[in-house]
Parts: C-alpha cells; sequence; structure tokens
C-alpha cells in the first residue's frame, strides 16, 4: 500500500508548532487584565513560543525538506529588503530584534512546508488553535464580564486574560466562522461539532463590534462559496438559504443592525474611520528621502506619529517603502491568481476565503507585512494550493502484475466520505 507524506507525517509535532505560532503572533500589547501580566513576560512568553516552534519544527525535519512555494519565496525577499531597510537604524535596535523574529517565523514556514499538500490539515490545527484563544476570552468573559467589556474600549469584548483587543478577537472569530462553513459545505464535519465552533465563535464576534471582521466573514464566504456552486449542491442550498436570511434580516432588522454597525459614533467619526483617515493624512503628506520612498524606514510598530496606522499597505510602505508594498501585492496577486486557475473543489474554496478576508481586512488592519495572524492565514491558503506530493512506496511488492489480477477500486462518493471532527 503507497503512503502519502500527508498520512505519515507527525501530525501532533505540526500541529505543536502551528500552535506556538499562533502565541507568538498574539502580540503583548491589549486590554487590562484580570491579573495583571507585565509586557516583559508577555514578550517573553511570545518570543519563547516562537523558538520553540523554530526548534521543534527543525527537529521534525532534521533533513530539511521543503516544498517550492511562491509564497514563501515572496515572504523570504520581504524579509531580506526589511533587513536592509532596518540596518541603519532610523527606527532603532528594535527593527533588527523584529528582523530576527520574522526570520525565525519565515523560517518554521519553510520547514513546515514540507507538509503542504493541498489537504485539510493545516485548516484543522488553525480552527482548533484559535478556537482555543477564543475559549480563554470566553474564560474571561465569564470569570470577569466588567474586566471583558470595559468602557475603555466602549463597552466592546477583550481578553480579560490574555490581553487580546477587539479588532483580533473579531478577525480570530471570522476566520474560523468562515472555515468550519466550509468544512460543513464540504462535508469534511459533522454538523454536531460545526455548531460548538461556529455558534459560540458568532456570538463572541457579535460582542466585538468588529466591522471589518464581520464583513471579511460575509465577503470572504461569498466568494469561497461562488466557487463551489458549479460543482456542490450544499453551497448552493447554503448560498440561497444565506441570501434569503440576509433579505429577511435587512428588512426587519435593519434599524439594529445599523446601531450595532455605527458602535454609537458620529457620521463624521465613521467616515474617516474612526480617525484613520487622519493618521494616512498625515504619514502620505510626510517628507521622506529617496531611499525611505523605496525601502522605508524599518520595521517598527506599526504607528506613526505615536498612532496607529490601522492598514497593512501604508503600514508596509512606511516601514519596507515601496518595494515592500509591491512584494506584498505580489503575494496576495499570486495566491488569488493560483486560486482562480485550480478546479472548483474544498481546498480552493478555503484559499479563496483566507485571501479575500486578509485583502479586505488588509484596508483597516495591519500585519501584511510582518509576523501576524495575517501571514499564518495566507500560509494556509499557500499549504491548500500546493500540488500534492506524489506517493512513494514503502516497499517493494513481493508480487508481479502478472502474478497478481489488478483488483479494481470503487470511487467513494462524497457523501459517503466519513466525516472528522474538528
Amino acid at each position: 500500500m503507497a503512503a502519502t507524506p500527508s498520512a505519515n507525517h507527525p501530525s501532533k509535532i505540526v500541529g505543536a508548532v502551528w500552535g506556538l505560532l499562533i502565541l507568538n503572533t498574539l502580540g503583548s500589547a491589549g486590554a487590562k487584565t484580570i491579573v495583571p501580566l507585565p509586557r516583559s513576560l508577555i514578550q517573553m512568553v511570545t518570543m519563547g513560543a516562537l523558538v520553540a516552534a523554530f526548534t521543534l519544527a527543525l527537529a521534525v525535519n532534521l533533513r530539511l525538506r521543503i516544498r517550492a512555494s511562491a509564497y514563501l519565496l515572496l515572504l523570504t525577499l520581504l524579509l531580506v529588503l526589511s533587513v536592509i531597510s532596518s540596518a541603519n537604524l532610523e527606527s532603532g535596535f528594535g527593527a533588527l530584534f523584529r528582523c530576527a523574529r520574522l526570520a525565525l517565523f519565515v523560517g518554521t514556514l519553510w520547514l513546515l512546508s514540507r507538509w503542504w499538500d493541498g489537504s485539510m490539515t493545516f485548516v484543522r490545527h488553525h480552527i482548533r488553535m484559535y478556537f482555543a484563544v477564543l475559549g480563554s476570552v470566553a474564560a474571561g468573559l465569564a470569570v470577569s464580564p466588567g474586566a471583558a467589556l470595559p468602557d475603555l474600549y466602549g463597552g466592546r469584548l477583550v481578553g480579560a486574560l490574555w490581553p487580546l483587543t477587539p479588532p483580533q478577537i473579531g478577525q480570530y472569530a471570522a476566520v474560523i466562522i468562515g472555515l468550519t462553513v466550509l468544512l460543513v459545505l464540504g462535508r469534511r464535519t459533522d454538523r454536531t461539532s460545526a455548531a460548538v465552533v461556529i455558534v459560540p465563535s458568532l456570538v463572541l464576534l457579535a460582542l466585538t463590534h468588529t466591522r471589518t471582521a464581520t464583513l471579511g466573514l460575509f465577503i470572504g464566504l461569498a466568494f469561497a462559496i461562488g466557487s463551489l456552486i458549479l460543482t456542490s449542491a450544499s453551497a448552493r442550498r447554503f448560498f440561497s438559504w444565506t441570501v434569503a436570511c440576509a433579505v429577511v434580516a435587512a428588512v426587519g432588522f435593519a434599524s439594529a443592525l445599523q446601531t450595532w454597525f455605527l458602535r454609537g459614533q458620529s457620521k463624521e467619526n465613521f467616515s474617516n474611520l474612526t480617525g484613520r483617515a487622519k493618521v494616512w493624512d498625515a504619514l502620505l503628506a510626510a517628507p521622506r528621502s529617496t531611499s525611505q520612498e523605496l525601502f522605508g524606514v524599518g520595521l517598527g510598530d506599526k504607528s506613526f506619529g505615536g498612532l496607529p496606522i490601522d492598514n497593512s499597505w501604508l503600514a508596509v510602505y512606511n516601514e519596507q517603502g515601496l518595494i515592500g508594498v509591491t512584494l506584498v501585492a505580489l503575494i496576495i496577486i499570486v495566491l488569488g491568481g493560483v486560486a482562480l486557475l485550480r478546479p472548483p473543489s474544498l481546498s480552493r474554496a478555503c484559499a479563496i476565503f483566507l485571501i479575500s478576508y486578509c485583502g479586505i481586512a488588509s484596508y483597516t488592519e495591519a500585519g501584511l507585512g510582518d509576523a501576524s495572524p495575517y501571514l499564518l492565514h495566507l500560509a494556509v491558503a499557500a499549504s491548500l494550493l500546493a500540488a500534492p506530493a506524489a506517493a512513494t512506496p514503502l516497499s517493494t511488492p513481493a508480487t508481479t502484475p502478472e502474478s497478481t489480477p489488478e483488483v479494481p477500486r470503487r470511487r467513494v462518493p462524497r457523501w459517503a466520505q466519513r466525516a472528522e471532527v474538528i
């Protein structure tokens, strides 16, 4: 019997590596927690997680077997550019530290690329790990509702056990909801386990009042399900019911939806994206040398003038220049182009969802130019778009084709395949 790499890889270790990468990208700045955690301690934990992830990935892939990937090649070029732009220390020594972090991050992804075979392996790791993060958020809400819904954030849900902001929680919830819905449509999981993930995640997403994550979820799912409509009856039924429910909600709950969407903001504040537009205008108007225009000022904390940039493209422009913007655009274009060229499948749909979500979120969130959850989302998309590796027989058969008649194999229909628990 032939064994594929996906069947023989040490899934538990790979899953642990992926969980450590997710822990590293949770960040160290956010809401006040129930038990105050020094930022230095949080940074020690997150950086320790990255070092542990690289070490485990290296231990499980000592022969350094990797798979060629345009995504990882472009990330490596972005890393080289980041080192060049940070070498003059315009952003301080912290820029070199961030370059070292990005190098470990990209190196770990290269080591894991050995198991990128178009299967759902990393999708399931992604859902499980982020659902565990959301579990900590729910636990904090249960233990101390006041700390989890502080007035400082306008009553929006934050992490009370680990310092997570509403946009972070909204992002994690939206991504695992979308992926789980697609797994159900592809009959790769049962509805009970899917409901266990989707229902509480929807509640947490609603409590964050995160508009970007909500729009990214629905638009990303629309693109992903649209790619399955011609080949999946389940996708057609789901799409029809979703459109019908959306129309009913728009007519019957228009006022409530508008209130939730505006979050009590004035129209002027909403139009300038909660003050983001002012920071963007100031960043674009700031004088720059030719070197800064092309290479940026080096990796920083994604802020300008002490205020967060909250736009991936402008953050990359500020830190890695126009060359960095070009590389990030190529990452999105290449992944999107490969996804469009693939035949309809569940893997393709999941990749389209992740790419679409990252593209939408990039307008109001930073992260495409540095180690972040967005790069992990795109890494999952790249693993889904990778061609399956050729099967390698474990041993030479003892019999010849002449001595043993070939038994025709009956293809099992998709509907009869056994669904897995997430």
